[in-house]
């Protein structure tokens, strides 16, 4: 099958594995503008996550008096919710409609849920319900990652598949990274602002940055009905039709998905996006504790931590398109994930010195019910309890955590080393389990399946807070970091048990031979 060209200068081969397949140079640029366009929208939904998130805190505090802390963490645990339910549903309408539709509504709803979170200050009560009820639609309409995957997946073929995914990570942790950044910029405005009392609209630090996100999802609109077009390739390269774009032929989905093959990298995936989750949610907390750092040091320190992190995950992204061609999706995995295991048993608190101990709390009585042997402690800890100083804010392990009295503390340096080796190994298991998936799934249709992909992330980042909250609260940093090892050697089984049926689909019957892949 040949498609024809003005010459020959003005087409190329379409893929490695059918030298006899060649695609128009028209055709070819106008494939990859549209999977730019992709990689736009992934980058503008992270961006919509990340661009109120150092400010939801004050702001709630502002527009509602009566919102207390664990209404934050519903507030924060909404975008997630809102994307978990609807990466499935967007997901099946791009299975039987032009992939546009869901596009552009599910952009649509991030554009009005900004536009609303703008005015929650504007009702006379209830400011924070109006405030969960916008995160939340904002999440929603982030669902549109799953039909940004599963497109990417059906527009290139195997050989372009693993850069191209890797591209679309990379796009989603810049925007990740850029988010608080262009948040910043608008702090310039201050807290008050400029009101326009015709329209009710207080454009302030707080407001401004979802305006601007909404610009930018209009903006994103455009761009969709303007230059994005349908692409179907199979994993060869050569043109085909389907169920929402008609091509020149018809992709050979003839087989059997190997469904054991996808629910273990949906397993594989929850349990990566459960670690990164657990390990940005108890940051702030741990160092606080560790390190007698303030909110306000804590947050800055972390905050730069995470920045360089955000950085080395994009140079990950780009540098893991290259060594995959040499040692495969599987190898890199499962690299990834042992670099993780062992970033988190570096946590794990090994030396004999005790953490400082919040002297406030010993001030107030409040020491907690323990046994005679919990008490015991070597003098050097209660020397080690934070005396009184300038700030009214108290620092370091506060004594209502039990484990506080006889558990060692976990060295900056052990602090640092993890940082860097979390965020080595994490952008790696991220890549490589969505290419492995879309490989998988070869020529059927991948919005239902990239949908739940997206979703059981999505609940990783709820459950992997509500999970680290509890047990290192009540147990500590040994039993958290623990656990958490636990799990991801339970997914290295599971990766080795399921190593060899994670192949592309093309391969599985025999139409590829692996080492194109």
């Amino acid at each position: 099958e040949r498609k024809s060209g003005s010459s020959s200068s003005s087409s190329r081969r379409a893929g490695t594995g059918s030298s006899d397949v060649v695609e128009t140079q028209e055709h070819y640029k106008s494939r990859w503008r549209s999977i730019w366009i992709m990689y736009l929208t992934m980058f503008l939904s992270s961006v919509g996550f990340s661009i109120v998130i150092m400010s939801v805190w004050p702001y709630l505090q502002k527009i509602d008096p009566t919102a207390d802390a664990s209404f934050l963490g519903w507030i924060i645990a909404s975008y997630s919710i809102g994307q978990m339910v609807a990466s499935p549903l967007f997901g099946l309408w791009s299975n039987y409609r032009p992939r546009r539709e869901p596009l552009v509504v599910s952009t649509a709803i991030s554009v009005a849920a900004n536009c609303l979170y703008a005015y929650v200050h504007a009702p006379p009560s209830h400011n924070k319900y109006y405030m969960l009820t916008a995160r939340a639609l904002v999440g929603f309409g982030a669902g549109n990652v799953a039909v940004v995957r599963s497109y990417i997946a059906g527009a290139t073929s195997l050989t372009e598949r693993t850069s191209a995914m890797a591209n679309t990570s990379a796009c989603q942790a810049a925007g990740f990274i850029l988010g608080p950044v262009i948040q910043t910029c608008f702090t310039l405005i201050g807290e008050e602002g400029i009101t326009w009392k015709s329209i009710h609209l207080q454009l302030n630090m707080y407001t401004a940055p979802v305006l601007f996100g909404a610009l930018l999802g209009i903006i994103n609109i455009i761009l969709i009905f303007a230059i994005f077009r349908e692409h179907r390739v199979d994993d060869m390269g050569r043109q085909c039709n389907s169920i929402n774009f008609e091509g020149e032929g018809i992709c050979d989905a003839e087989g059997n998905i190997d469904h054991i093959a996808v629910v273990a990298v949906n397993f594989l995936f929850f349990v990566i996006l459960f670690v990164f989750a657990v390990f940005e949610t108890i940051a702030t907390p741990l160092t606080m504790d560790m390190y007698s750092w303030t909110r306000e040091k804590a947050v800055f320190y972390n905050g730069v931590i995470l920045s360089a992190i955000g950085v080395e995950s994009v140079i990950v992204f780009l540098v893991v398109k290259t060594l995959s061609k040499k040692t495969g999706e599987r190898a890199i995995l499962h690299g990834g994930l042992l670099i993780v295991l062992i970033g988190f048993f570096i946590l794990l608190p090994w030396g004999k010195k005790l953490p400082n101990i919040q002297w406030q709390e010993i001030k107030n009585n409040s020491i907690p019910q323990t046994t005679p042997s919990e008490m015991v402690m070597p003098f050097s800890s209660w020397q080690a309890m934070q005396l009184p100083s300038n700030h009214s804010e108290p620092a370091g392990c506060p004594i209502t955590q039990s484990w506080c009295l006889n558990t060692p503390m976990i060295y900056l340096a052990q602090y640092i080393s993890s940082d860097i080796l979390i965020g080595l190994g994490y952008p790696v298991c991220n890549v490589m389990s969505y290419t492995l998936y879309s490989k998988i799934l070869g020529p059927k249709p991948q919005g239902v399946y990239m949908g739940w992909l997206t979703a059981s992330g999505s609940g990783a980042r709820i459950l992997g807070p509500v999970f680290v909250s509890q047990i290192y609260t009540h147990l500590g940093p040994r039993w958290a970091f623990s656990l958490i090892c636990g799990v991801v050697v339970v997914s290295l089984l599971v990766l080795e048990i399921v190593y060899k049926r994670l192949i592309a689909f093309s391969v599985r019957y025999g139409r590829m031979q692996e080492e194109s892949c």
